[in-house]
């Protein structure tokens, strides 16, 4: 079953519904605690291949210390590396870190760019971060694909791809844009609580009579 565009409004919708009942992912939260660009921006940067808690642990002991770019000037990358530990890859993130202030004195004037194509030139910036970036602390259309928007998509039957960034390249060809700016934080929260990589609770899954995954194995006993 490929979903139709009224399918996946609705879908839109109900997860939405969803999102507001589950905890908020922790770049949502800091970006609705702060209005802050610039704590969305390293929030995302150490909240890749890590979980929610730890991202959130170690943004609380980060931001103790640095409030503005120009403050890693003052911590050694050594330093940043017990601040922001267990956090996945902490070496690789504080050394992007550590580089940061010169990126954006460099590029952008000290200031945090708006654009994908502008956040990316910044160190451990890639794809997934600019859009998350542009679509949470600026509010402007992205779209923010991980692994969660790569696994739930494909699993609707909506997209028929093999990587996050086919996945995104054809949203952004075929999927409302009106949904760019807030879909992530839905379908992460979604991906989090109820379409889990292993053992989706498509029981309990509020979306499943739109799903392909759920219509190919009704059979199946789900949790």
């Amino acid at each position: 079953m490929k979903a139709g565009s009224l399918e996946i409004e609705l879908v839109y919708k109900i997860l939405g519904n969803e999102f507001k009942i589950h905890r908020t992912p922790v770049v949502d939260l800091i970006e609705m605690q702060t209005k802050d660009p610039f704590k969305v921006l390293i929030t995302t940067i150490l909240s890749a291949r890590t979980k929610d808690e730890t991202t959130t642990a170690a943004a609380k002991r980060l931001f103790e210390h640095v409030k503005n770019p120009h403050d890693f000037n003052k911590l050694s990358e050594s330093e940043l590396q017990k601040i922001i530990f267990p956090v996945g890859f902490y070496r690789d993130k504080a050394r992007h870190l550590k580089k940061l202030p010169d990126a954006l004195e460099k590029h952008f004037g000290g200031k945090i760019p708006q654009d994908v194509d502008e956040l990316i030139k910044l160190p451990g910036v890639g794809r997934k971060t600019a859009n998350l970036v542009t679509a949470v602390a600026f509010k402007k259309p992205a779209v923010c694909v991980d692994v969660h928007v790569h696994r739930i998509f494909n699993r609707l039957g909506y997209l028929k791809t093999t990587t996050p960034f086919e996945t995104e390249m054809e949203l952004r060809r075929i999927f409302p844009k009106k949904y760019w700016t807030t879909f992530n934080s839905y379908f992460v929260s979604f991906g989090q609580h109820t379409c889990l990589p292993v053992k989706p609770k498509c029981g309990e899954c509020k979306v499943r009579e739109y799903c392909s995954f759920f219509n190919k194995n009704e059979q199946v006993t789900y949790q």
